[in-house]
């Protein structure tokens, strides 16, 4: 894949330090939180060759959507997914993961049956625990057959994973 022109940019937030999102011209490209710069631009290149420029105003509109989620004012995003550089399983997984409603769960397995991979909920949780869009891709959402958190790899671990879905439950209701 030939290098990719991707701007990136910052949105404070009190609770996770940096929000960090990158778009290129098909979409989000990238988005995580609590890491700094130098592991923010790595995780932009995990995706691939990526030139990258930093500018906050054409990430806005990522950031602000991620920060309305955060306060619990978005249930839905408005985002055009850049699905480059993906494999078509990463692809279809994180569809179905995006599938998923606000304030609901979904075992790995149910995930792995959606998309015609009944026996792969290992190979759905690896794609997971390399999701390249935190939030927006809400792999936070996706927990173990036995009703158990499984596993994440946001800042703060399960206790994170544990607090994005109880902010969840508590705002579906409204």
């Amino acid at each position: 894949m030939a290098e990719l022109l991707v701007f990136y940019g910052a949105r404070p937030h009190k609770r996770f330090g940096l929000i960090w999102a990158a778009v290129s011209r098909r979409g989000l490209w990238s988005a995580s939180f609590g890491i700094d710069e130098l592991e923010f631009q790595a995780h932009i290149q995990d995706r691939g060759r990526a030139h990258m420029v930093r500018d906050e105003a054409k990430v806005a509109p990522v950031l602000k959507q991620i920060a309305e989620f955060f306060a619990g004012k978005r249930k839905r995003f408005t985002l055009k997914v850049d699905w480059s550089g993906m494999t078509p399983f990463q692809v279809a997984v994180r569809k179905a993961v995006m599938a998923v409603p606000y304030g609901r769960t979904a075992s790995y397995g149910e995930i792995a049956a959606a998309v015609g991979r009944p026996l792969a909920p290992r190979a759905v949780g690896g794609v997971q625990a390399s999701n390249p869009i935190a939030i927006v891709i809400p792999c936070h959402r996706i927990i173990a057959a036995d009703g158990g958190l499984g596993g994440y790899g946001g800042p703060e671990g399960l206790k994170l994973k544990a607090w994005l879905l109880e902010m969840e439950a508590s705002n579906a209701k409204k």
